[in-house]
């Protein structure tokens, strides 16, 4: 690997200390290391990462932060599909695996090539109302359409491959990819499952009801959200979110198709612990 770029969360290394030290340590092995923030235009839409400016011939980008920085960062470069190495300056850090402590054998081994890398699994969604798109885009975690605003409840039927499963009450009703298990899905009371599964979750929130669990399809399979209609006074019924980015006001009947992508994010993996020895480290 000869080429490298940096993204960092500002708000994790505020005076870029731990990102130039990167930098400059790749530089002196004779690397090319751009930073984001210095080759980047900021745009108005601070939730997105302008990677216009990154060359396809780039071997791997830094990410430093949490899972969240590296979520945001898989969603904008999937289509360059550059594997990512995240360094964890957050808290779980179930995807940045690697510790402030430990970056400097990291970059070694990322010089030495003695890395794996992982595809994971993403999901592509599509959100059309009156057979129209109106808005398409990817999730490495999940896809989440949930109450609107102080709305009480919402009702969501919930098709896979065109056959009905359940229609459910509640708060919502989460789509998650195996990346995404140890997510807001985890949180929902939704099974953990590895990453290397080919499996996506649909996992309700809250739902109003004692019998409604998370259910486990095929990565083959094709779902399908439709809004159902819960108040006469209420315009917006829901909310969807991709990755937690994108909040577009959704209406009764607004349908929202959801499958696997066609797209891989690529994370390099340097230590040696299984998803296993991770889930047990950070959950205890």
């Amino acid at each position: 690997m000869n080429n490298f770029c940096i993204i960092t969360n500002i708000d994790k290394d505020n005076e870029y200390k731990t990102t130039k030290l990167i930098q400059e340590y790749l530089v002196s092995k004779g690397k090319r290391c751009q930073i984001a923030a210095e080759c980047s235009t900021v745009g108005t839409n601070e939730d997105e990462t302008d990677v216009s400016w990154i060359a396809d011939d780039t071997d791997c980008v830094i990410v430093l932060g949490g899972d969240g920085t590296i979520i945001r960062a898989a969603t904008d470069l999937c289509t360059k599909e550059i594997p990512l190495l995240g360094i964890n300056l957050g808290t779980l850090g179930f995807l940045a695996e690697i510790e402030r402590q430990d970056i400097i054998p990291a970059l070694d081994s990322l010089l030495e090539e003695d890395i794996q890398i992982q595809k994971r699994m993403m999901l592509q969604g599509k959100i059309t109302r009156d057979d129209q798109t109106l808005y398409e885009d990817y999730a490495l975690n999940d896809i989440v359409i949930g109450r609107s605003g102080f709305s009480r409840i919402i009702s969501i039927s919930v098709y896979v491959n065109n056959i009905l499963v359940d229609t459910y009450h509640g708060d919502g009703i989460i789509i998650a990819t195996p990346t995404g298990s140890t997510g807001y899905n985890l949180s929902a009371g939704g099974p953990v499952v590895s990453p290397s599964s080919n499996v996506i979750m649909i996992t309700p929130i809250c739902p109003h009801t004692m019998s409604q669990r998370s259910i486990l399809v095929s990565s083959d399979d094709e779902i399908k959200v439709v809004v159902d209609k819960s108040k006469k006074t209420q315009k917006e019924e829901a909310i969807a979110t991709f990755d937690g980015r994108m909040g577009m006001e959704l209406k009764t009947g607004d349908k929202i198709f959801i499958q696997k992508a066609d797209k891989v994010t690529k994370l390099i993996k340097i230590n040696q612990k299984s998803f296993y020895e991770i889930l047990r480290s950070k959950l205890r």
